[in-house]
């Protein structure tokens, strides 16, 4: 962690100081001042309309010259040490009338948390006027839209129906202008009066005013003193924006992979220093324009390789990769899916995605965000997806659909998420996904039929026989391949390109869409090889598995087995081809319901 200095200056002094540097020859070195290092790392476009902020970073102390050279633990100190990214160290809330004032953070912290709010921009839904909320103030007035345009400082709480000013909760000086505003207090709610958003903005030295000036030098270091005392090194500027390239084009390659950043150990001895490292010295040791400005040849606290620098970058892929989703959408409506899952800490979270027609009129599914929830009430899924398209400025009232499983807390038809996401938005029908219900009916169909239960009791008791070791498995695979041999010689089969692949016997699971079709298909093909196999597990001892083996053997024969076989490979073969139809993004409703009575059609003997 870098110090923070919060003692007074000598301003006379510091002045001198600089005038006699200014006189002193410049050093030959290409080592750059405390300035040259606090460089912006990422500049957010915000997400509503043009406005876009530049973040800079946190002021650092100038290096003492007698003080060591950090190690690559602190080489953060050249960045923001707080991560934009990771919004939920502070509490980030998108929603003005929901947030905790900046006063109450650690004085140290004020500026992570002010460059947070800057980089995810006003608080502007995207609803047209009639959404809006009506309050009688001098007759039914209500929000305009057009006034984001016209006060670029306003921004509007959807949960208090009320407008705040987004200068004043970041910079307002509360101890020289000690009086309330309702624009930073409660909000503003009075419609009927628009001249108080000129009244509140004020005279060149008001509160408003002031806090306005600090918000412009706060996102255009360049226009502080500090940056017009010290200029920054052209060569350094260059070395650092190629160090930042390289780094970034490491972190897509192996977000795009699925990889992991770290590994177990990093030092300078270590065999493996992670993925992330590991590319970036590959890149240097092939490259000698990539070398001359990383890793060893950069500075040693602006090496951009420290795991909290990589953090930020990912955040800033995320969320430039977020941001065109939004502007892909647009203002146009669209529909919801949901679903709970725990992540490798056995945390409980919902993953939210958006459904919606592109503007060259395709439907695509894009990918929102991830919310931990601490249960899986209908109540607590509203409040995560209300609060994760907030964020991103997308209103409830939009949603024209909601993709779910289903489970009663999704699907209840008095206390369930659908029931509640419609009293909000009564247009968002909701959908069960037309596989997963055929893949339930399915089971459910088997498990009440008889015949059904005794055959796939026996196929999971032959899996269990045959799966139990690597040695059965093996000797599966060359009983096949000696049957192919044979087969291959007596023109049996075909040989060709993808023709005659290897085979398993994987379990049927009730959630997995045609894994019973895949395994009653797979036990067709091998079933002379499979049987080859348990007479000779039969033939080995008198074990367990021997006699096993031997009763599975006789079922494994018998008529009643081998005509289930054939009947299920029959029917799941229709249902598997109207599963695989269900699946694709372009199907409606419509075209479901005559698929569905195609299959019955053909399913009738």
């Amino acid at each position: 962690m870098k110090s923070k200095n919060t003692g007074t200056t000598d301003l006379r002094a510091f002045m001198a100081r600089v005038a006699e540097k200014g006189k002193q020859p410049e050093p030959t070195s290409a080592t750059p001042s405390s300035n040259e290092s606090q460089m912006q790392l990422v500049i957010f476009e915000g997400q509503s309309g043009s406005e876009t902020h530049t973040i800079p970073p946190e002021p650092e102390r100038a290096p003492h010259t007698e003080a060591p050279i950090a190690e690559d633990d602190d080489e953060s100190m050249a960045l923001d040490e707080s991560d934009s990214s990771d919004e939920d160290i502070y509490n980030i809330e998108p929603d003005p009338g929901l947030r905790t004032p900046i006063s109450s953070y650690d004085v140290n912290d004020q500026d992570s948390v002010r460059r947070a709010y800057i980089a995810l921009g006003r608080c502007k839904p995207k609803m047209q006027k009639k959404d809006f909320p009506q309050h009688d103030c001098g007759g039914k007035r209500r929000f305009q839209p057009v006034w984001f345009d016209e006060y670029k400082w306003l921004e509007y709480s959807l949960d208090k129906d009320a407008a705040y000013c987004f200068f004043c909760y970041l910079f307002k000086d509360s101890t020289k202008f000690a009086g309330g505003d309702s624009f930073v207090n409660g909000g503003f709610r009075n419609w009927n009066m628009k001249a108080r958003f000129r009244k509140h903005a004020g005279e060149v030295n008001s509160a408003h005013c002031e806090a306005e000036e600090k918000y412009n030098l706060f996102i255009k270091p360049k226009a502080s003193i500090r940056e017009a005392i010290a200029s920054q090194i052209t060569q350094y500027k260059a070395e650092y924006l190629a160090r930042l390239k390289w780094s970034l084009e490491c972190i897509k390659f192996i977000l795009h992979q699925g990889l992991a950043f770290r590994g177990h150990d990093e030092g300078k001895d270590s065999k493996n220093k992670g993925n992330f490292r590991e590319l970036l010295q590959w890149l240097a040791g092939n490259f000698e324009e990539i070398n001359k400005v990383v890793l060893g040849n950069a500075q040693q606290n602006c090496q951009m390789i420290d795991h909290k620098i990589q953090k930020q970058l990912i955040g800033s892929c995320a969320h430039e990769t977020t941001k065109f989703v939004i502007e892909e959408l647009g203002d146009e409506c669209f529909a919801i899916l949901a679903d709970e899952s725990s992540d490798a800490y056995q945390q409980e979270q919902l993953a939210l995605c958006l459904r919606f027609v592109n503007k060259i009129g395709e439907p695509v599914e894009r990918f929102l965000g991830l919310a931990q929830v601490a249960d899986t009430t209908s109540l607590t899924l509203k409040e995560a997806i209300q609060t994760l398209l907030m964020k991103y400025q997308l209103p409830i009232s939009k949603v024209r659909g909601q993709g779910y499983d289903g489970a009663s807390n999704m699907k209840g038809h008095v206390n369930g998420l659908k029931k509640l996401i419609m009293e909000d938005s009564p247009s968002a029908y909701y959908v069960h996904c037309f596989a997963h219900q055929l893949q339930l009916t399915l089971v459910a169909v088997a498990k009440e039929n008889i015949d059904c239960k005794w055959f796939f009791g026996h196929l999971a008791y032959l899996l269990n026989v045959l799966g139990m070791s690597c040695k059965k498995i093996c000797m599966l695979r060359v009983a096949q391949a000696e049957y192919m041999i044979e087969a291959l010689k007596l023109g049996e089969i075909e040989a060709g390109q993808g023709l005659n692949q290897e085979m398993g016997l994987a379990w049927p699971g009730d959630a997995r869409w045609g894994s019973h079709y895949e395994t009653v298909m797979h036990v067709m093909s091998l079933y002379p090889s499979i049987r080859k196999v348990l007479f000779r597990l039969g033939r080995e001892s008198n074990s367990v598995e021997a006699l096993g083996a031997q009763t599975m053997l006789e079922v494994f024969k018998s008529f009643e087995f081998v005509f289930m076989l054939h009947l299920m490979n029959e029917i799941f073969g229709y249902t598997s081809d109207l599963s695989n139809a269900l699946q694709k993004r372009d199907q409606d409703i419509v075209n479901a319901v005559d698929l569905l009575e195609f299959t019955r059609y053909n399913c009738k003997f």
